[in-house]
């Protein structure tokens, strides 16, 4: 069987202490993984000053040429995994079958990373605002006739990685060619996309001591961030709370992603229903990204159910079939635990499952030991139901029925927002709204992302401190 090694540094190496990664659907083990522990994670990161000097010794220029040949690499090759190797389809088997993704979206995934990586340089020129890469490496530099600073806030950054969406490993590309080391702890259903890219660095000229990658339990998630003077982490609702104005964590958990049609608008709701359907269905609705509420002033129980006609016919089918678009829960009882609490919401007088008329019997199917949740469309008729400010993970929607007057400062916090209207007052208060992160005006979808801006957040502001900075010569 395949055994993964612990990288310290780039070195192998295996622990007493190991953790099988299982098929979802079988129960068979798939691997081996060595799993670390904190004192060792606290040893290692004594030498975590050579990660950001051994890619210094590297112009940026020269590490984004190496990153998009990695992409390659990783995309297409035939790349060391543990003590065997693992071909991209190999990949997609694995990683379909311990995170119950479809195949289908596990090679939709691997395109958005390479894709990421083939495009660096354009995407490190957005993020930095086009400064010139050479201030990032020296550390100072001038702009405009003005003396400039940037300080690195930390020599390595250290992620706390999920099981549940590979899309997230984009976030953290750009990373190694802004010359920072990577403290990679795995998701414990998902070691395959950080250990599969980090090979694939290695390949195309990365120094190996840039990266480490620690599997574990909990404890190695905490002693990563314990370790790292700046950290991603990976969460629900409790996590982003815990490190909420903890300047060395930044913590990536639901979005409330929503979707707002204008009184100007909503009568034509019509010719927008794609984009709904888009924005709550694709990636099985496991992203951030994905609409978890459409709100509107009127037409709200049709908009309910045309959604719920377009997603009430949807059902597993097998995890490497062309058309699968459900992904599995892989943890038991968690797929019941969450359609609980959605009957337990349902219970609130003006709130309505509209998809129950469209299923036979539970939201919940189980093959095996896998379970599924079918695509809910929940409708409710006020912003007061508890339920118009849930999220979960899979294709969950509420419809919103809210006076346009009240509903931006009634939506809550929105990773994303899609307003279609073209009423200037609307848009001007959507603009000023502190509580909304991406804004799109018009009827774009909430998943469909612009690499050339920030996903979640400014990577090159939580890494470098701008400062002042002067000099004169002696």
């Amino acid at each position: 069987m395949l055994h993964i090694p612990i990288l310290r540094w780039g070195q192998p190496y295996t622990s007493i202490d190991v953790d099988e990664v299982k098929h979802f659907a079988t129960g068979e083990p798939i691997a081996t993984v060595s799993r670390a522990n904190g004192g060792l994670i606290q040893r290692d990161m004594r030498k975590a000053s050579r990660a950001r000097e051994a890619l210094r010794e590297i112009p940026i220029d020269d590490l984004i040429a190496r990153v998009g040949a990695a992409g390659e690499l990783y995309m297409n090759g035939e790349l060391p995994m543990g003590d065997g190797t693992q071909t991209p389809e190999e990949f997609v088997r694995a990683q379909s079958a311990t995170t119950g993704l479809p195949e289908t979206m596990c090679r939709a995934n691997m395109k958005k990373n390479a894709f990421v990586l083939g495009k660096m340089r354009d995407i490190l020129t957005s993020l930095t605002r086009g400064l010139a890469f050479d201030v990032l490496s020296r550390g100072h530099g001038e702009e405009r006739g003005v003396p400039i600073s940037y300080q690195a806030q930390s020599p390595v950054v250290g992620l706390v990685l999920p099981s549940n969406s590979p899309g997230v490993h984009t976030l953290w590309l750009p990373i190694v060619p802004l010359q920072v080391g990577l403290v990679l702890k795995p998701g414990p259903q998902e070691p395959w996309t950080p250990y599969r890219m980090t090979e694939a660095f290695f390949k195309a000229g990365i120094p190996r001591e840039a990266i480490s990658v620690y599997p574990g339990e909990g404890d190695v998630g905490a002693a990563v961030l314990d370790s790292c003077g700046r950290n991603l982490i990976f969460g629900g609702t409790p996590t982003v709370d815990r490190y909420r104005g903890n300047p060395r964590v930044q913590a990536h958990g639901p979005g409330f992603s929503k979707i707002l049609l204008g009184d100007d608008q909503v009568d034509r709701w019509e010719q927008f229903l794609d984009v709904m359907v888009d924005s709550v269905f694709l990636n099985s609705g496991r992203s951030c990204i994905n609409c978890s509420g459409i709100w509107a002033s009127r037409h709200t129980r049709e908009i309910a159910e045309a959604l719920a006609r377009r997603l009430g016919s949807v059902r597993p089918l097998p995890h490497d079939h062309p058309d699968a678009s459900l992904a599995a829960f892989t943890v038991p009882g968690v797929a019941d635990a969450v359609s609980q609490s959605i009957d337990a919401d349902l219970q609130a007088p003006g709130v309505a499952d509209v998809t129950a008329k469209y299923r036979e019997g539970s939201r919940v199917v189980k093959e095996g030991r896998a379970d599924y949740l079918l695509p809910t469309v929940v409708h409710c008729e006020s912003v007061a139901a508890a339920i118009a400010k849930k999220e979960y993970m899979f294709p969950f929607v509420t419809v919103v029925e809210c006076p346009e007057a009240k509903m931006v400062d009634a939506i809550g916090p929105t990773l994303v927002c899609s307003a279609i209207t073209c009423k200037r007052e609307l848009k001007r208060r959507l603009l000023d709204a502190v509580h909304i992160d991406r804004l799109n005006l018009g009827p774009v979808p909430t998943v469909q992302l612009n690499w050339l801006q920030p996903h979640e957040g400014n990577l090159i502001e939580f890494l470098f401190r701008p400062r002042a900075f002067q000099s004169a010569d002696l």
